[in-house]
């Protein structure tokens, strides 16, 4: 089931939920690598509770997205 597409000037996502595995779960499209990501409840749970700095240490390109450049 589709939810929508969130979007900014750094970001463009589909989000939905998917039933195939052993129970709902976010699924998240990055519009311009078409990579997939799921997040579970437990997942979703843990980033409601995540402080400002463990997010921006998450948001920090080089953290993953620029490893596959050397």
């Amino acid at each position: 089931m589709e939810l929508g597409i969130v979007e900014n000037e750094f970001a463009r996502v589909r989000l939905s939920i998917d039933n195939s595995g052993n129970g709902p779960r976010l699924r998240i499209e990055d519009l311009s690598s078409d990579r997939v990501g799921y997040l579970d409840a437990l997942v979703l749970e843990a980033l409601a509770w995540a402080s400002p700095g463990l997010l921006r240490m998450l948001l920090d390109p080089s953290t993953e997205r620029w490893n596959d450049l050397d």
